[in-house]
């Protein structure tokens, strides 16, 4: 539940007991929440990834509302660890918690976050289920990512980009070792490739039996002729370097080492007819967080449709606002609608676990 202090002296009620001393801050009118805001003066955002350009591009909300955002470092697992630690905390340190939509099913969201936040002046446009994963109103979508296939234009024409799953197949055989995609231990770029195959090789039924082996084959029928690299990252550079011409990647990473000028803005990205994997991100204000009413202010500005608009032509993100608009940053948008979701967690565990076994280590 949502709480402000009504005083300082509440303070060694609210140790024992939270909600004797405390109002529901839901209830307040918007222009209230964002005054105590003001008052907190600060908002610490537990995110795992771009920390260095999310500092930048959170000036514009720090200009605006005079609160002062802190984005510690720290990787998803270690920000995830220090969440569930201090969980049973009066007050924690987290105030914004970002976490993959994929991972949402591993925690007892009601319990864990406070909400929902169907209150948020925004919340009709807003996504409360990503990548697999429902937050019932918790949390909201801040970014979405999406994995296709990057390109080297002067490698192969936009015209020439396989589009079905037959012809990605074809051009493989036609041009070898051109096309490579990632350990799906180095990457998720990796992984939504294995799913992609799953899709456009395995029957229906095949797959409601969890019989992946026709996709099996696929990768061992053609193992000579594509290419296999250590990670995400591994996979772009060599891209760059001209070892090969598509390479699976994600959107969003790809723009962050363009904008950082390493990797050529030569490269582009598409979407193919066969489909790839599109997930993102969800914020949510921890139950026993400080500054509650300057979370809130943050994800809405977060969640606007203007920051979103910056965050995908700056960042490369996909838009989780049905408000925003494309900001010349993304991919056509027709080309979204080529977006999968990623298939049941079960599922996914299955076939990654078996793409090692039965493909990585029987070669």
């Amino acid at each position: 539940m949502f709480s402000r202090l009504f005083n300082a002296s509440a303070l060694t009620i609210i140790l024992t007991s939270p909600l004797q001393a405390a109002d529901d801050i839901s209830k307040q009118p918007w222009s209230e929440i964002v005054e105590q805001a003001k008052q907190e003066g600060q908002v610490v955002w537990y995110n795992w990834f771009m920390q260095p350009r999310f500092r930048q591009l959170v000036s514009g909300f720090e200009q605006e509302y005079g609160i002062k955002v802190t984005i510690p470092d720290g990787t998803d697992d270690g920000n995830k660890s220090k969440f569930l630690a201090e969980r049973e905390r009066p007050e924690g340190d987290i105030d914004v918690m970002s976490i993959g939509g994929d991972n949402l099913a591993k925690f007892d969201i009601g319990t864990y976050f406070a909400g929902p936040l169907d209150f948020l002046p925004q919340f009709a446009n807003l996504r409360t289920q990503i990548d697999g994963g429902d937050s019932k109103g918790y949390a909201v979508a801040y970014w979405g990512n999406q994995t296709g296939l990057a390109y080297d234009p002067t490698q192969i024409e936009e015209k020439d980009l396989p589009q079905t799953f037959e012809e990605l197949t074809r051009w493989i055989k036609s041009n070898p070792q051109s096309f490579a995609f990632n350990d799906s231990r180095g990457g998720g770029a990796g992984s939504a490739f294995v799913q992609a195959a799953v899709r456009n090789t395995v029957t229906s039924a095949d797959l409601a039996a969890s019989n992946y082996a026709a996709a099996w084959d696929w990768f061992k029928s053609n193992s000579n002729d594509y290419g296999f690299t250590a990670s995400n990252a591994d996979s772009l550079t060599r891209l760059n370097g001209g070892e090969f011409k598509i390479v699976a990647a994600w959107e969003d990473h790809l723009a962050g080492l363009q904008q950082k000028g390493e990797i050529d803005k030569r490269m582009k990205f598409y979407i193919p007819k066969f489909g790839m994997l599109g997930g993102g991100n969800v914020v949510g204000v921890p139950a026993n967080a400080k500054h509650k009413a300057a979370a809130l202010v943050f994800i809405d500005w977060l969640t606007s449709a203007g920051t979103q608009e910056m965050l995908s032509k700056e960042m490369g993100s996909a838009l989780v606002n049905s408000l925003a608009k494309s900001a010349g940053g993304s991919i056509p948008i027709e080309q979204r609608a080529f977006s999968t979701e990623r298939l049941g967690a079960e599922q996914s565990v299955q076939i990654k676990a078996q793409f090692i076994e039965k493909v990585v280590l029987s070669q």
